[in-house]
């Protein structure tokens, strides 16, 4: 049984022995912090200021930074220390689970959020306008990090080695980047992608960013606009989150599958 209660001076701790080993791995670290912004080049090629580009490269931005940072990395964590037995004997400790959970992705989280963070001042010196709702932006962001850290333990649930989880994550990234291709797609399909993640973020970036409306290539929306239809997007990843949070839930497992 999961204990949801948590101590804040001991969360913290334990998250900040989890960013000690993240750091110490310099492939993770890579992943999680050049990788994502890597895409932003793409606006130094482009035209100064075209809106498009501009939300499909910072869409490429937030997913890589939550696929990767947050999902990935919570995940890859996760499996590793509950083979080594370190989350069990943790857990015979005073450390509640939800301490654990907790800890284990406060470290990719604040990477992520800084690399939304520091998307605007890049994008913005590269030609791109700044965010048209910021509030919205950082509620989108931190809707991401929920939902990709409730795929982590879900995933987690069915994965039975670190190795294993190179295989594992695909059906989560491919909802994360399937998605961004939705407007794409034929009507009929385009209906059904834009129930996925990838699409509600990519949704959001559109209208938070740029103030597009859906199918438009342009701004459309003024501020006020942008929270009638910034709606449905945060409610699919409302809706994912909740249903991760479930499976996580009924089928994690804190000791080693065999």
């Amino acid at each position: 049984m999961t204990t949801l209660s948590l101590s804040l001076p001991r969360t913290l701790r334990l998250a900040r022995w989890n960013a000690v080993l993240l750091t110490r791995n310099r492939l993770a670290l890579t992943y999680g912090t050049v990788l994502p912004l890597l895409p932003l080049a793409l606006l130094l090629g482009g035209d100064r200021g075209d809106e498009a580009l501009g939300a499909a490269t910072i869409a490429t931005v937030l997913t890589m930074a939550f696929v990767f940072p947050v999902f990935y990395n919570v995940l890859s964590q996760f499996v590793t220390r509950r083979d080594e037995l370190v989350l069990k004997r943790l857990r015979t400790g005073e450390a509640r689970d939800a301490e654990l959970l907790t800890a284990l992705v406060l470290p990719g989280a604040v990477i992520a959020l800084a690399v939304a963070l520091l998307a605007v001042p890049v994008a913005a010196a590269f030609g791109q306008d700044l965010p048209r709702n910021p509030l919205l932006y950082a509620v989108g962001a931190l809707a991401c990090v929920a939902l990709y850290a409730a795929f982590a333990f879900w995933t987690a649930a069915w994965t039975r080695n670190a190795e294993a989880a190179q295989l594992t994550s695909l059906p989560v990234i491919l909802l994360a980047i399937g998605g961004q291709i939705s407007l794409a797609l034929p009507d009929a399909a385009q209906r059904w992608a834009e129930l996925t993640p990838g699409a509600a973020l990519t949704g959001l970036v559109r209208v938070t960013w740029f103030g597009m409306a859906d199918g438009r290539t342009s701004s459309t929306l003024d501020l006020a606009a942008t929270w009638g239809a910034a709606a449905p997007h945060l409610a699919v990843l409302v809706a994912w989150t909740a249903v991760a949070c479930w499976l996580a839930a009924r089928s994690l497992h804190w000791e080693p599958r065999v």
